[in-house]
């Protein structure tokens, strides 16, 4: 195996990097030709369940765009059917639930999460990236409380959250026992991930967008603190990131983490203006990525720019690679990443 690449976890710590390291949301699979012929013969669901199948979509970004981090391949609510959540992933919807949480009782009735028994696959797959395969860091992850919970009580994906946000005001002492409760499990889940070998942790709360500062603050805020204190303790770096949640971003900063994750809303420079000045991850639109080479490098440049002025910086997309996006366009992007923040670093 060659050398192990730590230039992200470098930069995560705020410690002297060569170049900017980069690693893309969704990454691993989508639109690389040997994942979709994967995916012709089997589901999400069972390719994660394979370990050695799933190590190998893991690692493809890896060796074809040459990625400082590796993300495990696998659904935020992977985790969930341990804890007694009847949960489908449906081609085309994504996460659907046949038994939505609608009362305090239903949040008493959820179980807890035996990561050896409910996940043992998860861990099987990191181990064999881990020891065997990978010269680069594993990212483990998990969903956020907030956005785990869009999906427990609307059923599914939502474009509003009128559910859960009506739930999270009207049903205080349910809302913060399910929350209580998702902490738990995701502070064992992370816990038997870094165990196994995972190197960095990025938690998302995707959706955690739809909430205004002082509803944060009040419902979201005390859990999250929660789960990265406790999960500080396990010394890797820790990365959190949703989408639309600009106005959240000094919220994040507060809390213990090392790096916080921007969407292409808000730029590096503005996050520094507004007093963030942790390591910052981003982000490029991923839409862009259809563009010519031409914008795509001239956009990526004002990013590593900006990055390099911030201090530390991971390159990243401000949301996942989607399935029209060419392999090679990573490719180039990676290399130009590289080589334009060498540069600047000398």
């Amino acid at each position: 195996m060659t050398k192990f690449n730590d230039t992200l976890l470098r930069a995560a710590r705020g410690e002297k990097i060569e170049h900017t390291p980069a690693w893309y949301m969704r990454q691993a699979g989508r639109s690389q030709p040997e994942y979709l012929k994967i995916k012709e013969k089997y589901s999400l669901e069972e390719i994660t369940h394979q370990p050695e199948l799933c190590a190998y979509v893991t690692k493809l970004p890896v060796d074809q765009y040459n990625v400082d981090a590796a993300i495990l391949y696998k659904d935020i609510v992977t985790p969930l059917p341990g804890i007694g959540i009847d949960v489908k992933i449906k081609a085309g919807i994504g996460p659907v639930i046949s038994n939505p949480i609608r009362t305090v009782q239903d949040v008493y009735n959820l179980g807890d999460l035996s990561p050896q028994d409910d996940i043992p696959f998860v861990l099987e797959t990191i181990k064999i990236l881990t020891k065997e395969q990978l010269n680069v860091p594993l990212i483990g992850f998990a969903g956020a409380p907030f956005t785990l919970a869009s999906y427990m009580i609307e059923g599914g994906p939502s474009k509003s959250y009128n559910l859960t946000k009506s739930f999270m005001v009207s049903e205080p002492e349910a809302w913060f026992a399910l929350m209580d409760k998702l902490a738990d499990m995701t502070i064992t889940y992370i816990t038997a991930q870094v165990n196994a070998g995972a190197k960095a942790i990025q938690i998302f709360d995707s959706w955690v967008g739809a909430l205004n500062v002082s509803d944060y603050r009040i419902f979201i805020k005390p859990v999250m603190t929660r789960i990265f204190t406790e999960l500080r303790k396990l010394n890797v770096p820790l990365i959190t990131f949703g989408v639309g949640a600009s106005h959240l971003a000094n919220e994040w900063h507060d809390l213990p983490v090392d790096v916080v994750g921007l969407d292409w809303r808000l730029s590096i420079k503005e996050a520094g203006e507004r007093g963030l000045t942790k390591p910052l991850q981003g982000n490029l639109d991923p839409a862009l990525l259809l563009a010519d080479w031409s914008i795509i490098k001239e956009r990526a440049k004002v990013i590593i720019e900006q990055g390099v002025e911030h201090g530390n910086h991971i390159f990243n997309l401000g949301h996942g690679v989607f399935p029209d996006v060419k392999p090679a366009t990573l490719k180039k992007l990676t290399e130009f990443i590289h080589e334009y923040s060498a540069q600047l670093r000398k």
